[in-house]
């Protein structure tokens, strides 16, 4: 008598719902965990079929679940457990824990149901998953945020370095500026200088032959300080992008019989410039301004690195809309190994020895035949000279 008032104890204070039912499904006895689940009162289902308690479609099928077990002894539910819906009294639905159990009992199949209520896990469960979601999202987010934000830093990072890289150039550039000016302006001012202070001696022994030579030498260095100036005003303009191309038609032999016939007056003694072309035609549209700077800092720096009684070839071609204008000298001619130092600024071959100049001449001269939309080319040899290509098309 005691054990069955601690069993019945132990069933009536239950945490999880137990139900007893008959082998026909009929409710023998549910425990108040079990009706508080369902929101039913004992008397509405002691001597109800369980499946009441039941949803669509098992509501349907109970029965053949008990009667398919009791013929076959085939268990799908007994003795396993399994996760099920249950239906409440107000029509609503939960899931459960259901574990089935059978007690053969005074020649009686009794079974005994044990639910767990699964709504809290449930609910759980689809937070947990919900808040998985979301924290995928924003692990894609953040994800895409950071790769964007280490691609910007990496541009960022590739242009302060460019930035870095332009200013040491610059600085260097700068540098070198300064060097090569203060050394390119003080030899022709000393010269300058020198030769005034000899002219006034020399003119007060009426020494006109010597007079004369100082007179040239002042000349000649006030040239060398008017085309290192001009060259500064070039880069200058250039590197502000003051300089525009523009392109009109215009004869090109006369025009470069004119630029000969100038440098010519230039060129040390028994030089001698020599003008040649080919072509059915003589006109030309190009910006003549920056096509004459440009055939005279070639000419010029022929007649600088050849020596005297030499011949200096000027040549133009064109044929079909293209231009091809050579300078052709046989000096000192350019090292291979600073060939392709050229055209870089502030750049003079090693063997030019004291020969004056500011290395800015093919530096400007390629940058305008650039904004002509041309190309220009060299080839040397220093056993036989050197050759500046203009190739243009219009």
């Amino acid at each position: 008598m005691e054990r069955a008032k601690l069993l019945n104890a132990i069933i009536e204070n239950a945490i999880d719902g137990i139900i007893t039912i008959d082998d026909r499904g009929i409710i023998e006895h549910i425990n108040p965990a079990a009706l508080a689940l369902f929101g039913f009162e004992r008397h509405e289902l002691v001597g109800e079929n369980v499946s009441v308690l039941m949803p669509q479609p098992d509501k349907e099928r109970h029965d053949s679940y008990i009667s398919n077990y009791k013929n076959t002894g085939r268990e799908k539910i007994i003795g396993i457990g399994r996760e099920v819906l249950g239906q409440k009294k107000d029509g609503s639905t939960f899931p459960f824990r259901l574990g089935v159990s059978e007690v053969k009992f005074s020649d009686r199949r009794i079974f005994t149901g044990f639910i767990h209520d699964l709504t809290q896990a449930k609910a759980d469960e689809i937070k947990i998953k919900s808040y998985t979601e979301e924290l995928e999202v924003k692990i894609k987010e953040r994800t895409r945020d950071l790769v964007k934000l280490i691609n910007e830093l990496e541009t960022a990072k590739e242009v302060v370095s460019e930035m870095f890289e332009k200013e040491k150039e610059l600085n260097q550039l700068k540098t070198r500026f300064v060097s090569m000016a203060s050394h390119e302006f003080r030899t022709p001012l000393s010269s300058i200088q020198l030769s005034a202070s000899l002219i006034d001696k020399y003119s007060e022994r009426h020494d006109i032959d010597n007079v004369g030579k100082h007179t040239s030498k002042i000349k000649n260095a006030i040239n060398n300080l008017t085309t290192i100036l001009n060259d500064f005003l070039s880069l200058e303009k250039l590197e502000a992008g003051k300089v525009e191309a523009n392109p009109q038609g215009f004869d090109l032999v006369s025009f470069a019989e004119e630029i000969t016939e100038e440098m010519q007056l230039m060129s040390k003694k028994d030089q001698l410039i020599v003008y040649e072309h080919q072509g059915t035609t003589a006109q030309v549209y190009l910006d003549p301004n920056l096509l004459k700077n440009c055939i005279i800092n070639l000419i010029s720096n022929a007649i600088k690195y050849s020596g005297e009684n030499t011949m200096i070839q000027f040549n133009s071609r064109l044929k079909d809309n293209e231009l091809i204008i050579e300078v052709k000298d046989n000096g000192i001619g350019i090292p291979a190994l600073e060939m392709n130092s050229l055209f870089e600024p502030f750049f003079r071959a090693h063997n030019i020895g004291d020969i004056p100049g500011t290395g800015l001449g093919l530096n400007i001269v390629k940058r305008y035949v650039g904004l002509m939309n041309g190309s220009v080319s060299c080839e040397s040899d220093q056993h036989v000279g050197t050759m500046f290509r203009l190739i243009f098309n219009f």
